[in-house]
């Protein structure tokens, strides 16, 4: 149940959230490195 709910949460922040693969991370602002931390740890969960 928990991995279908955190595949969920990848395929919906896939189609969401901004895209950070191009930019240079230590540029980033706080929420925008937050948000990434996000999206590592849902696809992290959703992996295991």
């Amino acid at each position: 149940m928990k991995k279908i709910a955190f595949h969920f949460l990848a395929k919906l922040n896939k189609l969401i959230m901004p895209r950070y693969s191009k930019r240079d991370i230590t540029k980033l602002s706080k929420l925008d490195k937050a948000l990434v931390a996000y999206r590592y740890w849902v696809t992290i969960h959703a992996i295991e």
